[in-house]
């Protein structure tokens, strides 16, 4: 059977910890999940001409995941993020501007690799920069299957482009306060999850939304059908590349053909299980969370 092809198209850059460093990016965190569940993961991005960024690219080839569509420039730096957590091990981010991923230009390449796969993957945070957006924008016209990964980093989003990005996804995931703000900003009066939910796929038009809701798990909505996961209990270490790994492998599994519930509680439970480990992209085995949702 042919490989399912995924496509994350994004921020590639390091985390920087208060003592350490750890190589992430939205984009790059769900291309490493998405890999390691058997889906074939490219990644769109660019890089500088900088030791920083030729470990990333080191990374990424070891991984498995290809590099074709990783370009490189001397003009930008590879970019950096500060990590700040707090007393609950939450992250909050500082991230620097420009860095090579906020230049991304279109070429043959990254519009040939989008047209091949069958989910194209992406985030909010790459529109902060003009170039990066108006490729996205262009790849947005090409690509099969929109997953749209809301990452809401002030001051970086403005509600036309975010509205933009809704109107071309096929699926949203949005964590329970993005969820709430961005319905608020399109002029939604509801109070409750699932009424915000029905008015983003009302005006929108997605078939697939996800909202997460940290340790409560998450719901989803899917083809006017809904089902819920209510978490798994972990000691957190830190919450950074969670919510990453939990769409990758959501995704996944929805490609795959999986059960909407079945592919729902095994994503809330590879989620619980990185924010329970050191750093976005620890390695997670299926047996470790068969292990996890169904200890004997």
């Amino acid at each position: 059977m042919e490989k399912i092809k995924a496509v994350c198209f994004g921020e590639v850059l390091w985390d920087v910890f208060p003592n350490h460093k750890k190589i992430g990016g939205a984009p790059l965190n769900v291309a490493f999940r998405m890999n390691s569940l058997g889906i074939e993961t490219s990644v769109i991005s660019q890089i500088g001409a900088d030791k920083n960024g030729e470990e990333i690219r080191d990374y990424l080839k070891n991984s498995g995941i290809s590099v074709d569509a990783v370009s490189s420039t001397s003009n930008y730096p590879t970019g950096e993020v500060q990590v700040i957590l707090n007393e609950k091990r939450s992250a909050s981010y500082e991230i620097k501007h420009p860095a090579a991923w906020d230049k991304i230009e279109v070429s043959n390449i990254i519009e040939d690799i989008t047209k091949k796969s069958d989910v194209f993957i992406f985030g909010s945070l790459v529109c902060r920069d003009e170039i990066s957006r108006n490729t996205l924008f262009e790849l947005l016209r090409t690509a099969t299957y929109k997953v749209f990964d809301i990452n809401l980093r002030p001051p970086h989003y403005k509600k036309e482009v975010l509205e933009h990005l809704l109107r071309f996804s096929n699926f949203v995931k949005f964590n329970d306060d993005e969820l709430f703000e961005i319905s608020e900003m399109m002029g939604s009066k509801f109070n409750s999850l699932e009424q915000n939910i029905k008015f983003i796929a009302k005006t929108f038009l997605p078939n697939t939304i996800c909202v997460t809701k940290g340790n409560h798990g998450a719901v989803l909505f899917h083809k006017e059908k809904w089902y819920y996961n209510s978490g798994y209990k972990i000691k957190v270490k830190d919450t950074v590349g969670a919510g990453d790994s939990f769409l990758a492998s959501l995704t996944a599994k929805l490609l795959q053909k999986e059960n909407p519930q079945t592919a729902l509680d095994f994503a809330c439970a590879m989620g619980a299980l990185v924010a329970g480990s050191n750093g976005a992209n620890p390695e997670i085995t299926t047996r470790q969370i068969q292990n996890f949702m169904f200890p004997k």
